[in-house]
Formats: structure tokens, sequence, C-alpha cells
């Protein structure tokens, strides 16, 4: 019965999807068409949802050979990115449902953008590297489409982009694949892995560990990691606004996900903590936060600024992972939470200002607040949450990952990380909070005669209010959700 349901969460999508594909156009009735969609969405975030209050579980949905084996599992980690998946994709789809008018080919854009969300729950519940990797690419082929939408010369340009770069780390991640089946390593994934052999012919772990760091690269590149993240400021800007959201808040995790499969579920922190591939790891991701936020502080284009900041802020992640310890895995879960939360609503809230008034430069929003109060206090609640103010979700998230790092044991990156950390958090408010006072107080020179109430309707303010919630919220009763982190994380670390 689990894999019947398991699989129509799968499938319903899809194959409405490719519906939608192979009838754009005839479809006449568009309330019709929207509401078949919502439908769609409706049931698959139901029937995941009452996957998630199962007992763990594990299946195989079939075999390639003997050896290589379609798995599918349920545990708290499966919980913790499902949940999110449907929750973020559901909310993007409604504001979807009236930004939507304004572009064109909106049959392509909600047939891929329903088979995108069928493939990323059959890789949230991935049981094996080889399922992982299986859907990993199925995802990269399947939002390509969102990338592209709107055929111009930079959307063609920019969707290459995010094509070479994730194939290359796919590739990467890949060998590792096959390194790991061939030296006859444990490949399912299990609660805190176990010790990597060592390699058939040397003999020594040299090789074993360089396979491992390739892993992390790879799968590191759909996260945006140095330095593979050139994809993402590229591709994110030129998407339709909610499918930006959804590749900054939801696939971008997708990497995450591959890295704590290897990591925790495969290879165990044991084999990685105090070498040098933990080194290099912490290293990349440090980089990455600092230089993501750089960039993010000079970038005049509102949606190229949120999609730095998601090189930057997917990397705090990363590092909570690198620091391998208990401290740090629940900074890293909790802030792929409320960083999706934060970064689906900025750019819902970018697109909601494009949609009403077409300005897209961080200098063109003097006044902005004044026309679209709603959206405006949306965008500046959860960029205070973003800095990680409290009593907002971000400081939490960030306290731990403090602590992991402080905790580590890691000689020159034990404080490194700290810093770091609150150097980013500073040019996050450089970045962030000047557009809120800008659109809030533009100065004597604003033509307040001019002012006209721009703000959205329902489907696009609802979904922004939720997301505003939920990051506020969050942190301010973070208590049962923190219960739930440290119960997945101390099962990584026996």
């Amino acid at each position: 019965m689990v894999t019947y349901m398991l699989g129509a969460a799968i499938l319903l999508p899809m194959l409405s999807g490719l519906f939608l594909l192979l009838n754009q156009g005839r479809l006449k009735n568009r309330r019709m068409k929207l509401l078949g969609i919502f439908l769609v969405m409706a049931v698959t975030a139901g029937i995941v949802g009452r996957l998630l209050f199962l007992e763990d579980y594990e299946a195989v949905l079939w075999s390639l050979t003997d050896t290589l084996k379609i798995c599918v599992r349920m545990d708290d980690l499966t919980r913790l990115f499902a949940g999110m998946t449907m929750a973020a994709w559901v909310l993007a789809g409604v504001f979807s449902f009236e930004y939507m008018k304004h572009e064109e080919q909106e049959d392509r854009y909600f047939g891929f953008y329903l088979i995108v969300m069928g493939v990323l729950v059959a890789l949230d519940h991935a049981g094996n590297l080889v399922t992982l990797y299986l859907f990993f690419e199925m995802m990269t082929l399947t939002s390509l489409p969102l990338v592209l939408h709107n055929l111009s010369h930079e959307a063609v340009m920019a969707g290459l982009k995010y094509l070479f770069y994730s194939v290359a780390g796919a590739f990467m991640a890949l060998f590792g694949i096959f390194y790991l089946y061939a030296n006859r390593a444990v490949t399912t994934f299990c609660p805190g892995g176990s010790l990597l052999v060592t390699d058939c012919y040397t003999g020594s772990m040299g090789m074993t560990l360089f396979a491992l760091l390739l892993m992390i690269v790879g799968f590191g590149t759909k996260a945006g990691m140095f330095p593979m993240h050139g994809w993402l400021p590229t591709a994110h800007p030129v998407a339709p606004a909610p499918a930006s959201a959804v590749l900054s808040g939801i696939i971008t995790k997708s990497g995450v996900l591959a890295i704590i499969r290897v990591i925790f579920y495969t290879v165990g922190a044991d084999a990685v903590r105090g070498t040098w591939v933990q080194y290099t790891f912490m290293t990349l991701a440090l980089v990455t936060i600092f230089m993501g936020s750089m960039m993010a502080y000079k970038e005049k284009l509102l949606k190229k600024r949120l999609a730095y900041s998601t090189v930057s802020q997917v990397s705090y992640i990363l590092f909570g992972l690198s620091v391998l310890n208990e401290s740090g895995m629940m900074g890293a879960l909790s802030h792929f939470v409320f960083h999706s939360v934060v970064k689906n609503c900025l750019f819902l809230a970018a697109g909601a200002v494009i949609y009403r008034t077409g300005k897209k430069t961080v200098g063109e929003l003097g006044g902005i607040g004044k026309e679209m109060p709603v959206t405006m206090w949306c965008f500046t609640l959860v960029s205070i949450t973003l800095v990680g103010i409290p009593p907002t979700s971000g400081f939490i998230s960030k306290w731990y990952l403090a602590e992991g790092s402080l905790g580590a044991g890691t000689g020159f990156f034990t404080w490194l990380g700290p810093v770091v950390l609150l150097l980013s958090a500073m040019l996050t408010a450089g970045y962030l909070l000047p557009v809120s006072i800008k659109g809030f107080f533009p100065g004597d020179d604003y033509d307040y005669a001019k002012l006209e109430k721009k703000e959205p309707n329902l489907l696009m303010t609802v979904p922004m209010v939720l997301y505003t919630a939920a990051a506020v919220l969050l942190g301010m009763f973070p208590a049962p959700f923190m219960e739930f982190l440290q119960h997945l994380a101390a099962g990584l670390f026996l």
C-alpha cells in the first residue's frame, strides 16, 4: 500500500504535467485549468503528508540489475525535505496562477512545474545512491525549461549555463558512486553511515577520500558552492519569479540533501572527520558564504541580488554539515527550512513588484513601500529573519551553526566560522534592509501626489503572508521543531 501511495504522489503530477504539455493552447477555460492544477498539487501534497506520518520503511520499486535497485525509504530526513518541498511548491504554485498572466506559454510553465514536483517527491524519498542520482539528474533536465521559459537570448544562455554546470557536477558525483560500488561499500542509506572500505587496488584511503570530495563538490554544484556556483546568479534572475523562488528555496537544497545522504547515511562522519576532505569542505563553504554576500551587496538588479544571497546562505547549511557534529547539523537543517521560507518569500515579493510596477532594479524602488505596503512588510520581516535578528527564526539557526563551529575542535576553523558568519550577517543587512528603508522612507523628493496603491491580489499576497508568519513564528516558538531536529541529528552521531 505504501509503495502505491508513493507511486501515486510521483506519477500524478508528472502525468498531469505531461498532459498539459501535450495539450498546450487547447484548454481554453483558464479557471478550470488552474483549478485542476491546484487539485493535482493539493492531492499530491496530501498523499505525501499522509506518508510522512507513517512509520519508517524501505521498499524496492524495481530492479535495474541484480545489484542496481531503485529503492525508496521513509525516515526523519525524508519527512523534513519532503514536507518542506510540498509546502513551498503549493504556495509558489498558487502565486503563479496570477503571476503567469503576464507571461507567455503558461501551459508549458505549469506542465514542467508539475513534472518537477513529482521528480522532487521521488528524490526526497530516495533510498540509495543510484536512486538519488537518477532523480537528481532528472530534476536538472525537467527544471531546465523553467529557466528557459521566456526563450530570450539571456534565458537561453542562462539555461545552457545551468545545464552545463549541473551535468558537470552530477558527473563528478557519479564517479564517486562508481567508486563506492566498485569497492563494495555499503550504498544503501543507514543513519550514521559506516566506514568506507579501503581501495581494492592500493589498500589505502587516499582514493576513497578523493572520490568523496568529488561527490561533495559535484552535489554541491546544485547548492551553489564555490567553485561551481556560477550558474545560480545567472539562471535565477531570468526565470519567472515563482520559479526563481522554488529554484532558490527548494532545488538548490537537493544538493544539500545529496551531501547529507553521502556523508551521514553512506560514509559516516568518522570517516571524514579530521581529514583533508573536511578542511577542504569547510574552506569552500566559508569562501562561498563571504563571496556570495559581497556580490549580493554590490548587485543592483533585485532578483540577481537575491540570487547571490542564495549562493551565500545555502553555504551556511553546507558549513553546518562540514563541522561534523550535532550542533552543526541542527544549525544546518534548521537553516534549510528557515532559508527556504525566507528566500521563497523574497523572490515572490520581488515578483509581485515586477508584476505590478515593472521595476527590477534596487534604485527604482524608492517609495515602493507606500504603493505596496503588505508586500514590502513581508519583504522587510523576512529580510530581518535572514539577517538573524532575534526573535526571528534566522537567529536560531545561526546560533546553532556558531555553536557547532566553536565545538568542532578544528583549530583555525573553530573561530573563523563564527567570524565569517557575523561578517556575512552584516553584509546581509547591508544588501536587504536598505531596500525596505528606501521603500518606506523615500525622502522629501518623492512625489506623493503620484502615489497609487498597487498591492497584488490575494493569490499573490496570501503565500507571502504565510511565509512571513512562518519565518517569525518559527523563531518565537522553535521548541517543537528543534526537538524534532535534535532527534534527527542525534541519530547521525551514534
